[in-house]
Formats: C-alpha cells, sequence, structure tokens
C-alpha cells in the first residue's frame, strides 16, 4: 500500500459540511464521476476542474459535518484527491472515508502553517507531513486495522478478500 504522498494542497476552513462537498441535488445519481465533476461546486464552481491527481486538502477542524452521506468522500477520491488532513473530523465523515479505502488523518495545527497551492509530503506509515517551511508535523499514526482497510482498497473489498481466503482454505 501506497503510504508516502507529495501533492498540492487545498486549504479550507473550519465546519465544511458534507453539503458544501457535494450539494443535495446531485444526490439522485449514483454515478462517482457525477459527484467528483460537482465537488466543492457551492464554494467554488470551478473547483473540481482545477483540482490534480494527487492534489491534497488541509482543513481546520470539524471537516465532513452535517449529512452522512457517503458521496462526500467518493466525491473527493473519485476526483483524484490523495489524502484529506485536517484539524477535526466529524467522525461519520472519518469512517466513510476510511470505509472506502481513502486516507484522512488528524493533525492540528496543519492548517494554519500551509497555504493554497503549497506542496505537502505525507508520510502515513511515520505519522509526519513535511511543509514547505521544511519543519515536519508529526500526527498519530493511524492503527494497524485502519492501514489493512486502507490497503485493501475500502472495508468492502477487505472483507471480500477475507471471505474468499476462509472459503478457499
Amino acid at each position: 500500500m501506497q503510504t508516502r504522498f507529495e501533492g498540492r494542497v487545498w486549504t479550507f476552513g473550519d465546519d465544511i459540511s458534507t453539503d458544501h462537498i457535494i450539494a443535495g441535488k446531485y444526490l439522485g445519481t449514483t454515478d462517482p464521476k457525477v459527484f467528483a465533476e460537482h465537488a466543492f461546486e457551492s464554494v467554488d464552481p470551478t473547483w473540481a476542474k482545477k483540482v490534480q491527481r494527487g492534489d491534497m486538502i488541509v482543513a481546520g477542524a470539524n471537516f465532513g459535518c452535517g449529512s452522512s452521506r457517503e458521496q462526500a468522500p467518493v466525491a473527493l477520491k473519485t476526483l483524484g484527491i490523495s489524502a484529506i488532513l485536517a484539524n477535526s473530523f466529524a467522525r461519520i465523515f472519518f469512517r466513510n472515508a476510511i470505509n472506502l479505502g481513502f486516507p484522512v488523518v488528524e493533525c492540528a495545527g496543519l492548517r494554519d502553517r500551509v497555504k493554497t497551492g503549497d506542496t505537502i509530503e505525507l508520510d502515513l506509515a511515520e505519522g509526519e507531513v513535511r511543509i514547505p517551511s521544511g519543519q515536519t508535523l508529526k500526527f498519530t499514526p493511524l492503527p494497524a486495522n485502519v492501514l489493512e482497510i486502507l490497503e485493501a482498497g475500502g472495508l468492502v473489498p477487505k472483507l471480500r478478500k477475507e471471505l474468499h481466503t476462509e472459503s478457499t482454505a
């Protein structure tokens, strides 16, 4: 599994809701590409077109608050965002992202040390983020069971693999 990422930063403030990420009017579809095309449309209608595969989001507190729509992390993952780092996450968003195989990390104070357009390096295994100033910020590394879910591409693929392994044993 890839545990190191380098990418351009998109910064957001506190209390970014799932409705900011993907507006409710797009929930009538199940196409992840539609969600990706309209990510953060209410904040910046051109944002999704500017994102490049491998970019990362750095946000303040309570990222992903609001309704428990799984489409929000699906939109960002499908768009090519490699990871989200925030001071804190709404717990349901955090679990949805992990269950989808999408890296999310709590790293207090990072939001105030970077700006949109900066390039950062993230090391999930070591629990470190290197920022343009040369400073390395530490965060609590994700537990082994969470890394296993990410490595499998999400909870459902992990469970399928485990069930398949058990049925062929």
